[in-house]
């Protein structure tokens, strides 16, 4: 499946914040990329332009395609509750991003490699479908011939806190989401309203 596979620091310098995790080059130059960086002059940017951007940043925060992100705001539209709080939950429940909250994996892009290389499983049975919607109750593992895997266990070895939604067994390498995050515990920066005005035109 198609995915962004270029240059990470660039997009996090494009959007001002480290958006995939702690970047020894974005420290270095944490101004916008291009030639003239910052002494190019730049036009003031319009209300299309803020929602946009907020969206983009979410996109490649969670490592999403524009048809998937928009078949997921959809799905949130249809639920219950404010359209952008159930969008970011959405998100934070894929299985991808629960192996990147759970320490199994140091990025995103490393947890929806381990799902679709069927090292992952989701209620024991193995899935390879990043996408997949985890649900309170539901228990993420690593598969037991995985479990010796370099990737993993460094990974594992320096994760930091689990969120307070998760639980980890590190003798059982499995987790379990205990219930569904609450958007204020989530620590990434997003403005989830610019995103809902910006499909809402």
């Amino acid at each position: 499946m198609a995915r962004y596979t270029g240059p990470t620091t660039k997009i996090a310098r494009k959007f001002g914040e480290p958006i995939y995790g702690p970047d020894k080059y974005f420290e270095k130059k944490n101004y916008p990329p291009g030639q003239h960086g910052l002494a190019k002059k730049r036009k003031k940017t319009s209300e299309y332009g803020i929602q946009l951007a907020e969206k983009q940043k979410v996109k490649y925060t969670y490592g999403l395609l524009e048809r998937q992100f928009r078949n997921l705001y959809a799905k949130a539209n249809r639920m219950k509750g404010r359209t952008g709080e159930n969008l970011i939950l959405l998100l934070e429940t894929r299985i991808d991003n629960l192996v990147y909250r759970l320490g199994i994996a140091p990025t995103r892009a490393a947890a929806r490699q381990l799902v679709s290389h069927c090292h992952i499983t989701l209620n024991g049975e193995v899935c390879n479908v990043p996408s997949a919607q985890v649900r309170p109750g539901d228990i993420v593992g690593v598969r037991e011939r995985s479990k010796s895997l370099e990737v993993v266990q460094n990974s594992l070895a320096s994760a930091p806190a689990k969120c307070s939604w998760l639980e980890w067994d590190g003798a059982k390498f499995v987790g379990k989401l205990t219930t569904m995050p609450v958007r204020e515990e989530i620590p990434e920066t997003i403005n989830e309203q610019l995103i809902v005005e910006l499909y809402s035109k």
